[in-house]
C-alpha cells in the first residue's frame, strides 16, 4: 500500500509508528498549555491563583478551614495557604511516591473523585489537574504541609521534582502552603493585577459562610527588621526573593506594613447583592433570597434585586466557582422567573388582556442576581469551567427557585408591584425600540442608503481585511479621507458627543443620528436581531484627539459598543488609536512622540549630523503653524559647538495634522500603534460604566478624586 502511494504521489510514505509522539508526564500541558489554562496572556496568568486558591477553598467549603490567604510576593511568586487539613504525604498505593508528589506532578489525580470517602461533597476542582497544571507551568514551585505534627516539603520546577518529599521539622500548625513562581517560557509578560486578584477573592468570600480571604500585595516588601522582631525570618536573598520560614503560616498576622484587603461576609449571597447594586437605585427594599437542598443538588441558592437601571448583572456561581459563560443553573433560573412574574401579573390583573407576555429579556431588566449551585458530580463545559453541563442543575433552579420566588411575590406584595411595573416598562421599551430599529433599516433601505452619507467606505467587501475608523469632526475626517488607504480603510465622522446611551433606551438611541449611522456602518443590526457575522469591519478604529474632549467622545462611543456590541469587544474587533502628541523638527530630521517623556528623552540626547534649517523657514513655518491653533515651541541646543534650531508641534487634534502627517503617523498600518480594546474583569468594568456614566454622582466624584493622581492633565 505503501508503494502504491509513493508511485501515486511521489512521495516516500513516511507516516508510521515512529510518527507518533507520545507526551509524558506534564509535558503535554507546557505543550498546549491554553488547552487548561485557556490563554497564556493576563486571563490564563491569573487563572494560576485561582486553581491553587480552588482547591483550599474546597477545604473550606467541607468545613476544613477557615482562613485562606493569598499573597503576590517579590519576582513574580505567589503564596496561597490555607489552615485545612493539609495534603497527604504518605505513600500512595498506585504511584508509589507520595501523595503530595502524585497530586502536583500527575495529571488527573486529586482527592476529588472518591464522593464522600474523599471528604468532599462539593468541589469545583473535579477534574484533578489544577495543581499539576500549575506547576508545569511554573519555573519554580513548593508545597510545605503541616501535618500530624510535623512540616513535610517538595520542590519542583516545570512540574519536575527537585528532591523528594521530606519532613523539615515540628509544627503545632494544620494546612497547606503553595508559592510558585511562573514561567516567562510560557507567559510573555508576567504581571498580576493586585486590583483584579482582590475583586475576584472578595466574590468567593461572598459564597463561603464564615471563610476569611485575605490578600496580600508584599513584592515592594524590603525585608526590614519589625521592632517586634517577627520579621527575623523574612529576609531577600541576592537575587531579591523573600525567603520566608516554613514555620510561618499567614504573612497577615506580621502586621507587614504592605497593602492588604481581608474579606469576611456573614450574609452571604444578599451581601453581594447589595455590594453589586451600590451605586444604583433598588426600585423595592427586600432582597429576595432562597437555599435548599434539591434532588440530585446539595443547594440550591439564589438572591436577587431589582434596581432602576436597563442592564442586567447575573452572577453565576456551580461550587463556588464563577461560570461567566452561564450554563444550565442560569437556564432554569430564568425559565422560572419569567414563568412567575407573568403568572403574578395575570393573577392579581396588573398585565392587560390580550397584552403580550413578558420576555426573558423584559424580567432581566435592571436585574441583579447571584444564583449558586453545590453538586457532588459535576460538569463543566471546557477546563476553565467557564459553563456549566450538569443537567440536574437545570431542573433543581427551576423548582427551588420558582416555587420561593412565588410565595415571596404573595408575602411582598408592595415589592412584587414595583417588580412587576419594571417590568411592564421594559416591555414597553422593547416594543417602541423595536418599532424605531424596523423604521430606521426600512428607511435606509427605502431611501436605497443602507450606509450614512458622511461614511466614506473602502472599496474591500472582504470585512476581514477592512478597517473601520471613526474619527471627531469634519476637519480630522477630510484630512482621513484624503490620508487613509482607500482600498481598506473606510472613514466615519461623527458630530461632536454622541448621546450617552446608559440611561437611554434603544428606542431613543436609534433617533440619535450619529448613533444610527454607527449601527448602520458597522452592519451587524442591533438588539435582538444583532448578528456578528455581518459585521463589515474586523476593525473599528476610535480615533479621538487627545484632549478632554476626545477622552469623554470615547468613553461615550466604548459605553455604546460595551452595552449594546459587547460581542465585538470581547472578540477583539476595537482598537484606540494614539496619534502623536508631538511633532518635532531640527534641520531636516521630523521626529514624532507619543508622550512627554519620550519627546523630553529624545530632546534631552546629543543628535549627530543633524541637517540645519534657515530662520527665515523657521519663522515661515511657526508662523503658519499658530494660525493653524498649533502651540510651537522655538528652542535652540547647542551641538558640537553648532546651534541647531528645533520646532515642536503640540498637536491638539487630528485635524491639524496634514494627510501625509495623519498617514504616517496613526493610519499607517506598518507605523501606527493600536491599544486593542478587552474586558479583563466584565463584572468590574460593568460597574465602571454604570459609575462613570450613570446617574450616581457622589460615586463618580469619589471614583475622580481617588484616581486623580493616575489622570494626565493637559493645562
Amino acid at each position: 500500500m505503501a508503494k502504491e502511494q509513493e508511485k501515486k504521489t511521489g512521495k516516500k510514505d513516511s507516516y508510521g509508528a515512529d510518527s507518533i509522539q507520545v507526551l509524558e508526564g506534564l509535558e503535554p500541558v507546557r505543550k498546549r498549555p491554553g488547552m487548561y489554562i485557556g490563554t497564556t496572556g493576563p486571563d490564563g496568568l491569573h487563572h494560576l491563583i485561582t486553581e491553587i486558591f480552588d482547591n483550599s477553598r474546597d477545604e473550606a467549603m467541607g468545613g476544613f478551614a477557615n482562613h485562606i490567604e493569598v499573597a503576590l510576593l517579590p519576582n513574580n511568586r505567589i503564596r496561597v495557604v490555607d489552615n485545612g487539613r493539609g495534603i497527604p504525604v504518605d505513600i500512595h498505593k498506585a504511584t508509589k511516591v507520595s501523595a503530595l508528589e502524585t497530586i502536583m506532578t500527575v495529571l488527573h489525580a486529586g482527592g476529588k473523585f472518591g464522593g464522600e470517602d474523599s471528604g468532599y461533597k462539593v468541589s469545583g476542582g473535579l477534574h484533578g489537574v489544577g495543581a499539576s497544571v500549575v506547576n508545569a507551568l511554573s519555573i519554580y514551585a513548593q508545597v510545605w504541609v503541616h501535618k500530624d505534627g510535623g512540616i513535610y516539603t517538595q520542590e519542583y520546577s516545570q512540574g519536575k521534582k527537585k528532591a523528594n518529599v521530606k519532613k523539615i521539622g515540628s509544627s503545632k500548625e494544620h494546612g497547606t502552603i503553595v508559592a510558585f513562581e511562573p514561567d516567562l517560557e510560557i507567559f510573555k509578560e508576567i504581571k498580576f493585577d493586585f486590583a483584579r486578584v482582590v475583586n475576584s477573592l472578595r466574590q468567593q468570600a461572598y459564597l463561603v459562610p464564615a471563610l476569611r480571604i485575605t490578600v496580600v500585595d508584599a513584592r515592594e516588601y524590603k525585608g526590614e527588621e519589625s521592632s517586634s522582631g517577627l520579621f527575623k525570618a523574612l529576609k531577600l536573598d541576592k537575587n531579591g526573593i523573600l525567603e520566608i520560614s516554613e514555620d510561618i503560616m499567614y504573612l497577615s498576622n506580621l502586621s507587614l506594613q504592605v497593602p492588604s484587603q481581608t474579606f469576611f461576609f456573614e450574609n452571604g449571597l444578599t451581601s453581594l447583592v447589595k455590594f453589586n447594586n451600590q451605586i444604583l437605585k433598588p426600585i423595592h427594599k427586600n432582597i429576595f433570597y432562597v437555599e435548599k437542598k434539591a434532588e440530585g443538588v446539595e443547594s440550591v441558592e439564589v438572591a436577587l434585586q431589582y434596581a432602576d437601571d436597563i442592564s442586567s448583572r447575573i452572577l453565576p456561581f456551580a461550587n463556588n466557582i464563577y461560570n461567566p459563560e452561564g450554563g444550565t443553573h442560569v437556564t432554569g433560573f430564568k425559565t422560572a422567573l419569567t414563568r412567575s412574574l407573568n403568572t403574578y401579573a395575570k393573577k392579581n390583573n396588573m398585565a392587560k388582556d390580550g397584552e403580550d407576555n413578558f420576555t426573558g429579556d423584559d424580567v432581566l431588566e435592571g436585574l441583579t442576581a447571584v444564583i449558586s449551585v453545590k453538586l457532588r458530580e459535576i460538569q463543566f463545559e471546557g477546563q476553565t469551567k467557564a459553563k456549566l453541563g450538569s443537567v440536574e442543575a437545570q431542573g433543581a433552579v427551576a423548582t427551588v427557585f420558582g416555587e420561593a420566588f412565588s410565595a415571596f411575590l404573595e408575602e411582598n406584595p408592595e415589592d412584587a408591584k414595583a417588580m412587576i411595573m419594571k417590568v411592564i416598562l421594559a416591555m414597553k421599551a422593547r416594543k417602541a425600540a423595536k418599532a424605531a430599529k424596523d423604521s430606521v433599516l426600512r428607511k435606509g433601505a427605502l431611501e436605497g442608503m443602507t450606509l450614512p452619507g458622511k461614511l466614506a467606505d473602502c472599496q474591500s467587501n472582504v470585512a476581514a481585511d477592512s478597517e473601520l475608523i471613526i474619527v471627531e469632526g469634519d476637519s480630522a475626517g477630510g484630512t482621513a479621507k484624503t490620508g487613509r488607504d482607500r482600498s481598506i480603510q473606510a472613514i466615519l465622522p461623527l458630530r461632536g458627543k454622541i448621546l450617552n446611551i446608559e440611561r437611554a433606551r434603544l428606542d431613543r438611541m436609534l433617533g440619535s443620528e450619529q448613533i444610527k449611522n454607527l449601527v448602520l456602518a458597522f452592519g451587524t443590526a442591533i438588539g435582538d436581531t444583532f448578528d456578528i457575522s455581518k459585521l463589515r469591519y474586523h476593525k473599528i478604529i476610535l480615533a479621538t484627539d487627545a484632549d478632554v474632549d476626545g477622552a469623554h467622545i470615547r468613553t461615550l462611543i466604548l459605553t455604546l459598543l460595551y452595552r449594546y456590541f459587547k460581542p465585538l469587544v470581547e472578540g477583539g474587533y476595537v482598537y484606540i488609536a494614539q496619534p502623536p502628541l508631538y511633532k518635532v523638527k531640527r534641520g531636516k530630521e521630523i521626529m514624532y512622540f507619543y508622550n512627554e517623556e519620550d519627546k523630553v528623552k529624545a530632546l534631552g540626547k546629543e543628535i549627530d549630523n543633524a541637517g540645519e534649517i534657515s530662520e527665515a523657514d523657521l519663522a515661515q513655518e511657526a508662523e503658519l503653524l499658530e494660525r493653524a491653533g498649533a502651540e510651537v515651541e522655538d528652542r535652540e541646543e547647542t551641538t558640537e559647538g553648532r546651534k541647531q534650531k528645533i520646532l515642536i508641534q503640540r498637536y491638539k487634534g487630528l485635524g491639524e495634522m496634514n494627510a501625509e502627517e495623519l498617514w504616517e503617523t496613526t493610519l499607517d498600518p506598518e507605523k501606527r500603534i493600536l491599544k486593542q480594546v478587552h474586558i479583563e474583569d466584565a463584572q468590574e468594568a460593568d460597574k465602571v460604566f454604570d459609575m462613570l456614566m450613570g446617574t450616581d454622582v457622589p460615586s463618580r466624584k469619589m471614583f475622580i478624586q481617588s484616581n486623580a493622581k493616575k489622570a494626565t492633565i493637559d493645562i
